[in-house]
């Protein structure tokens, strides 16, 4: 029987795709536990419906994460840090505090930034958010007493 997974399965199948399995199999597990649907032309017109509101979403997904990279990249989000002698820093500047800064203009997640661990010299320094699946943005950050 010819099935189309409308759910991942490990090492069974990803969604969408079409695969050949026992009947009993397909009715009595992947069919009853909500995995698959028999192949009809009925569900074959769903699925190719459904891939292509897919398929718009993601295009219009990554239109907007490389207008907002655009806009991310000319900007340059400053930080004032306290210091002490021979301007060294007391603290660091945390993700969270990267976040904070950059919510104040655009809408980022904080699991989308990138940093090696804390900001902690004064000037400048390059970190990396990731705003879709293959598009990054390098954001500038400026540490000033």
């Amino acid at each position: 029987m010819k099935v189309i997974f409308i759910k991942d399965l490990k090492n069974q199948g990803k969604k969408g795709e079409i695969k050949e399995v026992k009947d009993g199999y397909a009715k009595n597990f992947l069919i009853k536990q909500g995995y698959a649907v028999q192949k009809t032309t009925e569900s074959t017109k769903i699925l190719d419906k459904q891939k292509k509101q897919e398929n718009e979403n993601d295009i219009k997904a990554r239109k907007e994460a490389e207008t907002l990279k655009q806009k991310l990249e000319k900007e340059t989000f400053k930080f004032k840090v306290k210091t002490g002698e021979h301007d060294k820093v007391f603290g660091s500047v945390s993700i969270k505090q990267v976040k904070e800064e950059i919510d104040k203009k655009y809408k980022i997640d904080k699991n989308q930034i990138k940093m090696d661990g804390p900001l902690s010299t004064i000037g400048f320094h390059n970190i990396k958010i990731n705003l879709y699946k293959d598009i990054n943005a390098t954001v500038k950050i400026e540490l000033t007493k």
